[in-house]
């Protein structure tokens, strides 16, 4: 199955909101509501709800995708944005601030380079480990004419 990239973009948009209001207030709830969002989103990409939102809202309004990504390694972006936030919400939820401050820092730097510059660091880190286990993966295909 192939994505068009926006739409993680535009969920890395929301997510870098999310996880700042996250540093700002430290509730540890809110994070784990966005540890759900990550883990329905690892379960099926087209189907977490900010892919939702893209998918109704944002995608009638823009001109086809040029390009196509496939979903194995937004996936396994999610997992580890889910890693993260799991993380960040035991340590704000325990009284562990500096765990809270920095888990949830980590995943807000991920997530605002997907944003900001379409750089998906767990994507580039799957897409390496695929290299590195001799089984290389396109991180782009050029998407069928309309």
């Amino acid at each position: 199955m192939l994505l068009d990239p926006r739409g993680p973009r535009f969920a890395a948009v929301l997510t870098t909101a999310v996880l700042a209001i996250v540093l700002v207030t430290g509730s540890g709830l809110l994070l784990l509501a966005q540890a759900v969002v990550f883990a329905l989103t690892a379960l099926n990409p087209r189907l977490g709800p900010y892919g939702l939102l893209f998918r109704a809202l944002v995608a009638p309004r823009l001109d086809p995708p040029a390009e196509l990504e496939p979903v194995a390694p937004v996936r396994f972006a999610q997992l580890v944005g889910l890693g993260f936030s799991v993380l960040g919400a035991a340590g704000w939820l325990a009284g562990l601030p500096a765990l809270g401050l920095a888990a949830t820092g980590a995943a807000l730097a991920a997530a605002f380079l997907n944003a900001a510059f379409g750089l998906c660091l767990g994507c580039e880190a799957y897409l390496a480990i695929r290299r590195l286990a001799g089984r290389p993966l396109a991180a782009r295909v050029a998407a069928p004419p309309r």
